[in-house]
């Protein structure tokens, strides 16, 4: 079997990640922060523990200006819903996830005006349509640091300056980036960061976040969800002090004590060589697509301005056959289709049938590209 639906979750994990997660259910198991005994202020240093990794990881300002969720749309929702209100004007690509989009055509019934910038048809965003967007009640750029069905890179760092200069935000949609390709809070001028951990970050499904840069007030964003935080109990209202405004309810402190041990691998690791090792799969794959006869790819075709994932066509088959086909004649798993960004495929031309999308991550080899780009060959020479 050969796994290329990395872009979707990545798989396997660091085996250090399941072993932190049974360690936390076997000897820890408490709830963090709702009780005073010994397990419960170990669940607590858990809970603190990835925090302080999470913060680190990004260069964010503060561990406690990162606030947990479930996932990285949770995170999202978070930040558009919990800050956007009638009147306001917010800009986006239009290669962006549903996850994004979604959320915004709501609140763009609810009375917030929406621009979204065209991209070419390879992905690209100009900064300087960005910056033409931007009217006087823009309160907020949102965008994907890199797309999920081409993994081309968009200019969150220059997007972030003239968010600055205007006196806006700039919120990042990570979910195709952390863990693959180095994210830097500060240096990219990144006032929000959604992130999720079960795909480039390594970690368990049910873990993500959003973290709030030194530009966001701590009482900018309203939240989602009330309830139980384990602080404040006497009062009936939510507390409003970070990371608590943000987190009723109790964590999953067992699959972020797995997020802990993915981040330290990738750490040890080193980002700079999964990015370099992903890079040369990458163009590997590209070159190796490109000479196929009958098959199309899309985006940039620039390993270095993209991450690990790919998207192709062959002229005469859908991509569902194409998928099905790979997976029961060669055990190749990918993903087919609209990849949940129908915008995306609008603007490469790709909609309404989707691509073909192989997502390749750090446990990914060479031997494992030759092996689908031989098999791709195979199908396309096939008559139709």
């Amino acid at each position: 079997m050969i796994y290329f639906d990395n872009a979707a979750t990545t798989w396997p994990k660091p085996p250090t990640v399941s072993e932190a997660i049974t360690h936390f259910m076997n000897e820890i198991g408490a709830n963090p922060g709702r009780s005073g005994h010994r397990l419960s202020v170990d669940a607590a240093r858990v809970l603190y523990n990835a925090r302080q990794a999470v913060a680190s990881f990004f260069n964010a300002p503060d561990p406690m200006r990162v606030a947990f969720g479930h996932n990285i749309t949770e995170a999202l929702n978070l930040a558009l819903r919990g800050l956007l209100v009638s009147g306001d004007h917010v800009i986006t690509s239009s290669m962006e996830h549903n996850a994004v989009m979604r959320p915004l055509r709501w609140l763009e019934s609810q009375g917030v005006a929406l621009t979204v910038v065209p991209c070419s048809p390879q992905g690209f965003l100009d900064p300087a349509d960005i910056e033409k967007a931007i009217l006087p009640k823009t309160k907020l750029i949102v965008l994907n640091h890199a797309s999920n069905v081409t993994g081309g890179l968009l200019p969150v760092a220059e997007a972030g300056r003239i968010a600055q200069a205007h006196g806006i935000l700039l919120l990042v949609d990570s979910a195709q980036t952390a863990g693959a390709v180095p994210i830097d809070m500060h240096s990219q001028n990144i006032d929000l960061l959604a992130f999720t951990g079960h795909k480039s970050l390594l970690g368990p499904t049910g873990t993500g976040g959003l973290i709030l840069g030194e530009r966001v007030a701590d009482d900018a964003i309203q939240p989602l969800i009330l309830g139980g935080t384990g602080s404040r109990s006497e009062e009936e209202l939510q507390p409003e002090f970070l990371p608590d405004r943000f987190e009723a309810g109790t964590a999953n402190t067992s699959g972020l004590a797995g997020l802990t041990a993915a981040l330290q691998w990738i750490n040890q690791k080193g980002i700079d060589a999964i990015r370099e090792h992903e890079a040369a799969l990458s163009a590997q794959l590209i070159k190796g697509l490109n000479t196929i006869s009958g098959v199309s790819v899309y985006g940039g075709q620039d390993a270095e301005m993209q991450t690990s994932t790919v998207s192709f066509n062959i002229d005469h088959l859908t991509p569902s056959a194409v998928g099905m086909r790979l997976n029961a004649n060669y055990g190749i798993l990918c993903r087919v289709g609209l990849h949940c960004a129908p915008s995306a495929h609008r603007t490469l031309g790709t909609f309404p049938d989707g691509t073909v999308r192989f997502g390749m991550g750090v446990f990914n080899t060479s031997e494992e590209v030759e092996q689908v780009l031989q098999a791709v060959a195979q199908l396309a020479s096939e008559e139709a």
